[in-house]
């Protein structure tokens, strides 16, 4: 499998994730499976079942969270020199020369993505447009709303 990119930060919170299924949630779906069972009758048990579910659940997101971990290329921008290029979790200030509208956004990983903290995907639209720019730059990106131009105003390695 191929080394996907990822923030420390967005490590840092799999790994937290990763130790509360295992060691809080775990255990937790484990008692109840086994509370379950000493009501009677597992065939019609509906908490029996709802821990069951609960557990595989949970098992399949640990093994997804080390999945994700053991691929991933942990990128930490700050120890890059700052050349002004876009890169991978850079912090990036854009205008869009069409509107006036400034906006910043940090290139991060798929999982790291939230669109409401201003964290693209580095496979989105914009993100693909802005890889390699410099700082001063303008560039034309298809987004879903169409052709967009952009004026790349600050990179920052932080």
């Amino acid at each position: 499998m191929s080394k996907v990119p990822m923030t420390v930060v967005g490590a840092d919170q799999l790994r937290k994730e990763l130790e509360i299924l295992k060691f809080d949630r775990r255990p937790k779906i484990t008692e109840a499976i086994a509370s379950a069972r000493e009501l009677g009758d597992l065939k019609e048990n509906a908490e029996y079942h709802a821990a069951r579910e609960d557990q595989g659940i949970c098992e399949a997101r640990i093994r997804d969270i080390e999945g994700k971990l053991s691929n991933a290329q942990i990128i930490d921008v700050q120890k890059l020199e700052n050349t002004g290029r876009v890169i991978f979790g850079t912090t990036v200030t854009i205008l869009n020369i069409d509107t006036d509208a400034e906006v910043t956004y940090r290139i991060v990983g798929d999982d790291e993505a939230d669109i409401k903290q201003n964290l693209i995907s580095v496979n989105s639209p914009i993100a693909r447009g802005l890889i390699g720019k410099s700082e001063g730059d303008e560039v034309s990106i298809t987004t879903p709303g169409g052709l967009t131009d952009y004026e790349i105003l600050s990179v920052k390695y932080i």
